[in-house]
């Protein structure tokens, strides 16, 4: 689970650097970000393990050491991104965090999918569940880290931090729609087997992962109207504490059902 949560985390964050407006933000926030991508990576790599994505009946796309070589790999080139965001690098920065993105993407995808289950709705869909999880918990972090940046540059324009938390709220939108798809696949046998600590489970995981990062999204945005990126920040703080709890606990319902909720 460590190493799948790790995956996603760098994957949303990566995805989510690539959607702002990179020119407007100071180098030194890339640079931090990069460290933080780096230690993700280690962190999925060191962790990954046979069945980390899913039961131990599915085998995914490409074999273990593959999965840990694209981890280590992304760790190694946000080390270098890392250097040249501290050098002031901007355009050879820019393509180490592609390369961040694709590798980390790339790699979650090969692991989360599986052959059995290659070419079949169930794939498509679990796929688009992988990138909506990432983006949500990344939009959230990154969101967070860039509104604690004003800090350290306060004349910054607002405009990279709104744009953040329009990828948050889209994130959390496309999430919805996908539990949504998935709940009404499963039919009336999904909802027969959701009792006790499966159904609590998902409860937490709608409540949390799903319903509170709209909610907050929405404050944020509001908040933003009036320039205040400090109370933004703190909302934005909580987002990412409710997207962990959500999205740790869809793990935990997800594998007990099989089903990307």
């Amino acid at each position: 689970m460590i190493a799948q949560f790790s995956l996603r985390l760098l994957c949303g964050i990566s995805l989510t650097w690539l959607l702002l407006p990179r020119s407007q933000i100071t180098t030194g926030f890339f640079r931090i970000e990069s460290l933080l991508a780096l230690a993700l990576g280690a962190l999925a790599g060191i962790t990954l393990g046979t069945s980390i994505f899913g039961t131990a009946e599915s085998t995914p796309l490409l074999p273990l050491a593959a999965l840990r070589a694209g981890a280590f790999t992304a760790a190694g080139i946000a080390y270098f991104s890392s250097i040249l965001w501290t050098l002031g690098r901007r355009p050879a920065g820019t393509v180490c965090l592609f390369a961040v993105a694709i590798l980390s993407t790339g790699t979650l995808l090969a692991g989360s999918l599986s052959r059995e289950t290659l070419g079949a709705s169930l794939s498509l869909v679990t796929a688009f569940s992988e990138l909506a999880t990432s983006l949500t918990i990344g939009g959230a972090t990154v969101g967070m880290l860039l509104g604690h940046w004003y800090l350290t540059s306060p004349t910054m324009s607002i405009a990279p931090l709104s744009t953040a938390n329009v990828c948050f709220a889209s994130a959390a939108g496309l999430r919805l729609v996908i539990s949504t798809v998935v709940l009404t696949m499963g039919g009336a046998s999904l909802w027969n087997g959701l009792t006790g600590t499966p159904l609590m489970w998902l409860w937490l995981r709608w409540l949390a992962g799903i319903v509170a990062p709209l909610v907050l999204a929405l404050m944020v945005w509001r908040i933003l109207r009036y320039r205040n990126t400090q109370a933004a920040t703190g909302v934005l703080f909580v987002g990412v504490i409710v997207t962990f709890i959500g999205e740790l606990s869809a793990t935990l319902v997800s594998r007990e059902l099989h089903l990307p909720l």
